[in-house]
């Protein structure tokens, strides 16, 4: 009874791998928790412990309520949707909100725990136990978006290699902002390709939707005034930074480009894109676009 009422510090949400009860107390030990073989033993006649998150609900209680929990409480879980295309600013912001985490502390984590500004997360549906920390809910996102990233990256090029990769993540956020669908992707790529081999700006709005301007209306007041490396009017080649998270497709796109001759390309009344290879065939563009906004 002593042994069962000693105290036992834990986080609110807590994850239980699957597996034996001994691999369980030995991973939950890891964590920092102070169990030993006689947990073990007494878990094995209370019950199996879930595999999952588990609602601890508290930060402090005894031995005997917390093996309790392990094998009787369930944590609940909200779906948290990143959209292809959106910046790491409006994301940190919806986790805040629907997670009710704070903010800045959220902001913190990240720029503690991940090597890159922007584009570290692979867009996805996550189910996300209520009541994690801000630090543990980057931690899971940065290191499932890493697992992802590392296995695309195998399977297409047999290796990963960081720079290399966060290089093509780069090119694939232009390509995510400036398509009007996965079908496009590929042709943007080959503009992208196209118009850095010519030496040319690449001179694409989508790249200035970067953090909390992700869904402001690119203005030529804009283009002027901003003097971030986002700006592609003002700076040459692609950002070295992303500007957004990417899907899969957009990545796939940086990497395979189609091969083509376009140079251009300008919104239609469909709302997809007509590519050209010369500026006069854009100007054409351009002029029958503005008939219908007009």
């Amino acid at each position: 009874m002593f042994y069962l009422n000693q105290p036992i510090v834990s986080k609110k949400v807590v994850f239980i791998p699957s597996g034996t009860i001994n691999n369980i107390i030995s991973h939950l030990s890891q964590k920092g928790f102070d169990l030993s073989k006689l947990d073990s033993l007494l878990l094995r006649a209370i019950g199996l412990p879930q595999s999952g998150w588990i609602d601890i609900g508290t930060n402090s209680l005894t031995r005997a309520d917390f093996l309790y929990k392990l094998s009787n409480a369930k944590a609940a879980l909200r779906n948290i949707t990143l959209i292809p295309g959106e910046t790491t600013y409006i994301f940190l912001n919806q986790l805040s909100a629907n997670l009710k985490l704070d903010r800045e502390v959220l902001q913190e984590e990240y720029d503690k725990q991940s090597k890159i500004q922007e584009g570290a997360f692979v867009p996805n549906t996550y189910r996300i136990p209520i009541g994690i920390t801000e630090s543990m809910l980057i931690e899971i996102l940065l290191k499932e978006s890493s697992k992802q990233m590392k296995n695309l990256s195998n399977k297409i090029f047999g290796s990963y290699n960081e720079k290399k990769w966060f290089n093509y993540i780069s090119m694939a956020s232009i390509i995510q902002k400036e398509s009007a669908n996965n079908e496009e992707m590929p042709l943007v790529s080959s503009v992208i390709y196209n118009r850095i081999k010519k030496g040319m700006k690449l001179q694409m709005d989508g790249t200035l939707n970067y953090g909390k301007y992700s869904h402001i209306k690119i203005t030529p007041k804009r283009i002027r005034e901003d003097n971030s490396i986002y700006n592609t009017y003002k700076n040459k080649g692609v950002p070295p930074i992303p500007v957004c998270n990417v899907s899969i497709d957009a990545i796939r796109a940086a990497i395979f480009p189609a091969e083509t001759d376009y140079l251009y390309f300008m919104k239609s009344k469909s709302g997809t894109h007509n590519f050209a290879c010369n500026y006069s065939t854009h100007l054409d563009n351009i002029r029958h676009a503005t008939k219908w906004n007009t």
